[in-house]
């Protein structure tokens, strides 16, 4: 059993280096053992969806894909960071790259928000 499960947890945005998420962005992501889906949408993304895998307690790899509101299809791939507040809250950081289009890359960071 992994440290971190993501099952269920929604985060958002604090911090994007040159990606289309921002804190309109919500990503919404299940975990069975190791493997992780989800999907996402807000902002400038009109629908997306990611699949991935728990490599360590605390890490993990994404392949994601999206069509922003502008029309555009969008593809990329991150290795990510969980870490924990003392509260239980998580936190995600991700450093990642377009597959697709100028095939630019950044940092970034997202928080966990309350179930609604």
């Amino acid at each position: 059993m992994a440290k971190y499960n993501l099952h269920g947890r929604k985060f958002v945005s604090t911090g994007n280096e040159k990606g289309l998420s921002n804190e309109d962005t919500i990503f919404h992501y299940f975990q069975d053992g190791q493997v992780i889906t989800g999907k996402y949408k807000g902002g400038a993304i009109a629908e997306g969806f990611l699949v991935g895998k728990q490599t360590a307690d605390d890490e993990l790899e994404l392949l994601f894909h999206c069509i922003t509101t502008g029309n555009e299809l969008r593809a990329g791939q991150s290795k990510g960071k969980i870490t924990a507040a003392t509260n239980g809250q998580l936190y995600l950081s991700f450093n990642w790259n377009w597959l697709n289009g100028d095939n630019s890359g950044g940092l970034s960071f997202y928080k966990e928000v309350e179930q609604v």
